[in-house]
């Protein structure tokens, strides 16, 4: 019989992921079999209309060749309390987010591609997002592990 996978419920997305997360990511080309990895920290910092900046930094690996590399996105408050609207920095929507069971799958279509994320809580300190995305030019695997600091 196999386990069921336990996740960790979160009452309230932008309360619990305040303060500064560990980063390691994996991506995979599955057209061709390519690979990378980023490793780096997100901080998670109040903004003052109410949410969360998410500021992502770190150095990207592909081919071989090692870059800086950063991401910034905003957690607001979502329309149910606990839960956060995700988006990009300039303020163009990315995706809903409400892990009050401690999973959430989300999609995103960005031109010809579909991004579908699946999020799941492991326990208080360590969450995991897994992208999926498939197009006519794309066809890769994204998966980002975060651990709390401090």
């Amino acid at each position: 019989m196999d386990a069921q996978p336990r996740y960790w419920p979160v009452p309230d997305v932008l309360a619990h992921l305040a303060g500064r997360w560990r980063v390691e990511r994996s991506v995979q080309d599955l057209a061709n079999g390519d690979a990378g990895h980023f490793s780096g920290t997100t901080d998670f910092t109040a903004l003052t209309a109410g949410g969360l900046l998410h500021e992502e930094s770190g150095a990207f690996t592909w081919h071989g060749v090692t870059r800086p590399a950063t991401r910034t996105l905003r957690f607001l408050p979502g329309p149910a309390p606990g839960t956060a609207d995700v988006r990009f920095a300039d303020g163009r929507p990315f995706h809903s987010l409400d892990l009050r069971s401690g999973r959430y799958v989300a999609e995103h279509p960005c031109a010809a591609d579909l991004y579908r994320g699946e999020f799941t809580m492991r326990d208080a300190d360590r969450w995991r997002s897994v992208w999926r995305v498939g197009g006519p030019a794309k066809d890769l695997l994204l998966t980002t592990d975060y651990v709390r600091e401090g």
